[in-house]
């Protein structure tokens, strides 16, 4: 049985197509469900996030693997498989371990070192572990990759300054504007992105800090995130009218599809009577009708936007990048001599066993003579074959542990096997 990751991400493809591609909360148990149904894939974690959809496997042949996957992603798009295969990336086993990893450690990130992705991967396996999807080769590789996540922010500077999508969104709506500070703010969504905006809304400007609202499909999430800030809670279907009267939309919700199309916003945007408005949407999928960026007044930043503010800022950051990938490639290889040792473990078991079974069958059919002897021979008997047996498989056990992983390791494995009959 091999791992492997297929998936794309924000540098393999367009955001209309990463859009497309976007698993939201509530369909993920689901989609799990139809990955494990496949004939190929034995365990799966699926990891959806505004940057990346990947689906990590327990496979025990890789073309036919890739193909239920590749599949699996056509029915959850909606697209025939040669509309997104070019942007497909693979990675198996060794390769799978370390993207993995390194996907953990921020490195794969739109921006670099953000904090937000180890609590999506966390997720990501907790969910696929309560329905049953994930087992124990999955469960050994995702408790490992977090355990690098943390060391590379804990022993790197790789975590530091702006860190998340959130920080980069507020960062960048500030930098368009000169400051927030006096601004009126409307923050669309009250999950995990949205609070992150609000938190760095709150430390934006302690002396002339803007004015918060919050606005939310579930109204006492939205009561209880205005609340912790002093702002105020807005109902959605208030949002356009709202919008009359601020000076910049947040906005990321889990939202499956579009929440707000150019015709729901242009009546508050035309009381607008032509005062700009900032509107920065790093939803994926989008929430605001990308045309909308088209009307006077009108600057609308995406997450395409995001990426490359973010990559102006990076200097000090991938200085950093080095020691990461250190501590990456460390923990593959520990990783690994654990998985590889763990899988010879119970061949080399096995064959102890059998071999027991042998030494053991041998004395009962000598027993009529052994029962002559007396207790010291009869303990001598015993401990001569258990050395003799031990003696023999001492030297066919290390072959087997230093091959593990490798093409000999199976090779050696298999005729353990056929020898004996296991």
């Amino acid at each position: 049985m091999s791992v492997v990751v297929v998936g794309l991400n924000h540098r393999t493809v367009p955001l209309d197509l990463l859009e497309r591609m976007t698993v939201n909360e509530a369909r993920l148990p689901k989609a799990l469900h139809d990955l494990c149904s496949r004939d190929e894939i034995g365990e799966a974690v699926l990891l959806s996030t505004c940057n990346r959809t990947e689906v990590y496997a327990v496979v025990e042949r890789f073309h036919p693997a890739y193909q239920d996957i590749r599949n699996f992603l056509s029915d959850l798009a909606y697209l025939p498989p040669d509309a997104f295969s070019d942007h497909l990336y693979t990675h198996y086993d060794d390769e799978a371990v370390e993207h993995l990893f390194g996907v953990a450690a921020g490195l794969d990130s739109a921006v670099l070192g953000e904090s937000e992705i180890l609590g999506q991967v966390k997720g990501a396996w907790e969910l696929a572990q309560s329905e049953q999807a994930a087992g124990p080769s999955l469960n050994m590789l995702f408790r490992h990759a977090l355990e690098v996540g943390k060391r590379a922010r804990t022993e790197t500077g790789i975590a530091r300054h702006i860190t998340s999508v959130a920080q980069a969104a507020v960062a960048m709506a500030t930098e368009r504007l000169g400051t927030l500070a006096g601004t009126r703010i409307l923050v669309l969504g009250a999950g995990d992105m949205g609070r992150g905006m609000v938190a760095a809304l709150a430390e934006a400007d302690a002396a002339d800090p803007p004015e918060l609202l919050v606005a939310n499909r579930t109204w006492a999430k939205a009561e209880e995130l205005a609340a912790r800030v002093g702002g105020r809670a807005v109902h959605v279907d208030d949002v356009p009218s709202v919008l009359a009267d601020v000076d910049v939309l947040l906005t990321s919700t889990g939202a499956s599809s579009i929440m707000f199309e150019q015709a729901d916003l242009a009546p508050g945007l035309e009381r607008r009577s032509g005062r700009p408005l900032l509107i920065v949407d790093i939803a994926v999928p989008r929430d605001i009708d990308p045309s909308v960026g088209g009307i006077d007044g009108v600057t609308l930043l995406d997450m395409d936007d995001l990426r490359v503010f973010a990559e102006a800022g990076l200097a000090q950051r991938r200085r950093e990048v080095h020691a990461v990938d250190h501590i990456v490639g460390d923990e593959v290889e520990r990783y690994l001599a654990v998985s590889t040792a763990r899988e010879v473990a119970p061949l080399v078991t096995a064959v102890r066993d059998r071999a027991e079974e042998i030494r053991l069958a041998e004395l009962e059919r000598h027993r009529a003579k052994l029962d002559a002897l007396g207790e010291r021979e009869r303990e001598a008997v015993e401990a001569l074959t258990r050395g003799i047996l031990a003696k023999l498989l001492h030297e066919p056990t290390v072959r087997l542990k230093d091959a593990a992983g490798t093409p000999r390791g199976e090779r050696l494995a298999e005729s353990l096997r056929t020898l004996f009959d296991l």
